[in-house]
């Protein structure tokens, strides 16, 4: 006997027992649309978390000064004032591998006033390069020179939450005609001076809208001012001292030997003998995507499996309808033996009546858990991935308990006494 002709005759007991047939596809349904739907949540997840730490810059590195020391006790990285300017231009000279690097230094709350109105947003000091850095232009204006932050500029460029806030959003051309002074609604922050900390700086451009970043930080919520200019007119400081160093390395590949050449470049800087311990510390972008996407793998997986029990329990299920079938079809069995069919004959027809039934439910169950994975993305705007892949294995593991659990059933009828199945009432 064919395949062919095995699974019609496999397909016509099936459907001479609908609604068991259904009832026995029900398991298989639930586990695949699960399974489908949980790791098409996860997938989503994982590519939304990376996509937001590519939105802090591409193969960024950090450094941080080092921990301060008092009493017995390590006060934490950045507790230590140890970085400085020429650091930074040293690593840009000297390391082969670092292909732009920008000091930065904040001052923290500062109130920002433009007319009548104000609010309060962290301003960051940093360079000409920062932009290319962070893979973030400014959507209108221009963003600062290499010779405003040379000759301590008062100007700067700032987010969109800072512009919705102090100018109500983008100017259009109308409001622009009938404007009526400052503090007005539709104001065009290009060109305004605002005051911070009682100084003024004017805006020469506002940055691209980047939303918030993996952390749930507001990253428009900010004002990028010459690094120069913060650190001397904000913080007051008349030294070269910095708060951190960002640097962006030429490929992403080559981060590893980058942050050698950048330890050893600051340790002979800093004078640490060797054996001691730096005076600063060093951290990349690839850690945190690395330790944010084992962590949503590992729970999409875990998810995944606790979805698979019902995997089982469909299968189980599939058991025991066919053993009932063979129950039923005793004396079928024992009719198609008196007529020349082979024990390999009656394994196969109910093997693959297993199969047709897992395969069947494992088809629904794919097109149910993707509808369900597209209803929650609409309802909660959460964005998820069906990979071809994930539908592979739901077909692949669908047969696999087709087999697994028709196995046992058909080996039992295959091994049916002819005779004694004729008598079988």
């Amino acid at each position: 006997m064919n395949l062919f002709i095995t699974i019609r005759i496999a397909l016509r007991s099936l459907l001479g027992n609908k609604v068991r047939s259904a009832l026995t596809m029900l398991g298989i349904i639930i586990g695949i649309s699960a399974v489908i739907a949980v790791i098409a949540v996860g997938q989503g997840a994982t590519v939304m978390i990376k996509t937001q730490i590519n939105s802090l810059g591409q193969n960024l590195m950090m450094v941080w000064p080092g921990s301060s020391y008092s009493g017995g006790s390590h006060f934490g990285a950045g507790t230590k004032t140890t970085l400085t300017a020429d650091d930074v231009a040293a690593m840009l000279k000297e390391c082969a591998l670092i292909k732009q690097a920008t000091p930065f230094v904040r001052a923290w709350g500062r109130q920002l006033i433009y007319g009548q109105k104000n609010w309060q947003a962290g301003v960051e000091g940093v360079n000409q390069d920062y932009p290319q850095m962070r893979s973030w232009e400014p959507s209108r204006g221009a963003f600062f020179t290499e010779s405003d932050v040379r000759n301590a500029a008062k100007v700067c460029v700032i987010g969109a939450t800072v512009e919705k806030e102090l100018f109500s959003g983008e100017a259009t051309a109308e409001s622009r005609h009938l404007w009526r002074g400052e503090g007005a609604s539709g104001d065009d922050p290009v060109g305004k001076t605002i005051r911070i900390k009682n100084m003024p700086f004017r805006v020469i451009g506002v940055m691209e809208k980047k939303g918030t970043n993996a952390f749930g930080q507001d990253q428009d919520d900010i004002v990028l001012a010459p690094w120069t200019t913060v650190s001397k007119v904000l913080q007051g400081s008349a030294f070269n001292n910095i708060d951190r160093i960002i640097a962006s390395v030429v490929t992403i590949e080559s981060m590893e030997a980058a942050r050698t050449e950048v330890t050893d470049l600051l340790r002979q800087r800093h004078n640490i003998a060797p054996g001691a311990e730096d005076d600063f510390t060093i951290g990349d972008v690839t850690e945190l995507t690395k330790t944010i996407t084992s962590t949503s793998t590992m729970m999409t997986l875990l998810l995944a499996i606790i979805a698979s029990i019902s995997l089982v329990v469909g299968g189980i299920g599939i058991m025991n309808i066919m053993l009932v079938s063979v129950t039923e079809r005793t004396k079928e069995i024992g009719l198609r033996m008196a007529v020349g069919a082979r024990a390999k004959d009656i394994l196969l027809q109910f093997l693959v009546e297993a199969v047709v039934l897992a395969g069947i439910g494992g088809g629904l169950g794919i097109a149910l858990g993707a509808g369900a994975a597209e209803v929650l993305s609409r309802v909660t705007s959460w964005p998820v991935v069906i990979s071809a892949g994930s539908v592979l294995l739901a077909v692949l593991f669908s047969g696999a308990v087709g087999v697994f659990f028709g196995l046992y059933p058909a080996w039992r009828a295959a091994r049916l006494n002819p005779i004694e199945a004729l008598r079988y009432e």
